[in-house]
């Protein structure tokens, strides 16, 4: 689609990146591990992994990708502006649906997985126009600048091979935080899978402290009383052996018998007497690490930690000045595509993207904001004029 390789190679499978927290010692198998992989591809295979297996990460990235909203093209000639909403609404995503705006909620949730997002402008070769946008999967691509510095440079990520690119012009990509040790961009997951491990080990821990308190087990033991029994003790052991064993059997469908023995018989669930280690503490502390990494305000992800209505309002502060961030990346593909469709339709007049508010706690404020400034503006007016009736008098 993007690029045009001249050796067709077969994608490996990175059964690495699978079986990593499969075993606590073992690490990745080295064994299957393609020649070609890096530690970046590894990397990405967690992310996936994670996204999988911890449904908290799942959810946060989910709601953020929703809560970046909706947006209008807006162009200055109007006519020009109706055709853009119309051609973009109903724009082909292979595979995914129509829209621009179904296009935008896969980049971005690529964006925020891998730390980076790539995509193409796909044209028709009959009608030599836009028939489509492609969000491509970036693991497959690694980039690097070329010797001059004045571009960008594709690679394989399995082969190391370069790649050539047929139309540039065409390519979307966008990065997140990029340093220069990753000018790559930086996942938003990064930092979480060691955290995630124990947080999974916890889970699976209670889990099976669970199943083994559900599924209660007893221990039946009879201490013979003097030397007369002590001689009959295996046979009457036996016995209360299979009566215990008839009476459990029983139990199953639905039949209570009662256990009769004579002697000294003491029954007891094993167990019983040991302490459950308790979770809460660890798992909070855990979490909290997840979502400062995350950006979330805990309410959104059905955890109830505020105390107060001015803690969740800070938070949902910080979970905007985040969403700005992501809709500037946004931004910059979105308005790509815009003015590689007006160039195609010969339309010269500017054009750029109006953002939906948030929610409507955002509409309140500003609602708020603009009353303020016309009751400062109304007292400013009353002041002036106070002041020109005052110099008229001296």
């Amino acid at each position: 689609m993007i690029f045009d390789s001249k050796k067709k190679t077969a994608k490996p499978v990175l059964s690495g990146a699978v079986k990593a927290s499969a075993s606590r010692t073992a690490g990745f198998d080295t064994d299957n591990m393609p020649l070609a992989c890096r530690p970046a591809q590894l990397e990405e295979g967690l992310y996936d992994m994670l996204r999988a297996q911890v449904p908290i990460i799942d959810a946060a990235i989910t709601k953020v990708v929703r809560l970046t909203g909706g947006f209008k093209l807006r162009c200055a000639d109007e006519r020009a502006e109706k055709q853009m909403a119309e051609f973009f609404a109903e724009l082909p995503v292979p595979a995914s649906g129509r829209s621009l705006e179904r296009f935008c909620e896969m980049y971005l949730d690529s964006l925020l997985t891998y730390g980076r997002a790539m995509g193409e402008i796909l044209v028709s070769g009959i009608t030599h126009e836009i028939s489509g946008l492609y969000c491509a999967d970036c693991t497959l691509f690694r980039v690097r600048a070329a010797k001059d510095m004045s571009r960008a440079e594709f690679y394989s990520a399995y082969t190391g091979e370069k790649l050539r690119c047929m139309h540039p012009e065409r390519v979307l990509y966008t990065v997140q935080n990029p340093s220069a040790q990753h000018p790559e961009g930086v996942s938003l997951l990064r930092g979480l899978p060691a955290l995630s491990g124990v947080l999974l080990r916890i889970f699976e821990t209670v889990g099976q402290n669970f199943e083994r308190a559900g599924n209660v087990r007893y221990a039946v033991t009879y201490k013979p009383s003097g030397e007369g029994e002590a001689a009959y003790a295996k046979e009457r052991a036996m016995d209360i052996a299979r009566e215990w064993a008839d009476g459990m059997a029983a139990s199953k469908a639905g039949q209570v018998k009662d256990f009769i023995a004579v002697g000294d018989v003491e029954i007891k669930v094993i167990g019983a007497d040991g302490a459950e280690l308790n979770t809460e503490i660890p798992v909070r502390q855990l979490l909290e690490q997840l979502i400062a990494k995350l950006s979330i305000p805990p309410f959104l992800l059905g955890l109830n930690w505020s105390t107060t209505e001015r803690m969740s309002s800070q938070q949902a502060d910080i979970l905007t000045s985040e969403i700005d961030y992501y809709r500037r990346l946004l931004e910059q593909a979105i308005l790509k595509i815009a003015r590689f469709y007006a160039d195609m339709n010969g339309i010269s007049s500017d054009i750029w993207v109006e953002w939906e508010n948030v929610n409507l706690q955002d509409e309140e404020s500003l609602a708020r904001a603009r009353l303020y400034n016309a009751q400062a503006q109304q007292i400013e007016l009353e002041n002036q004029s106070k002041m020109k009736m005052n110099s008229g008098k001296v």
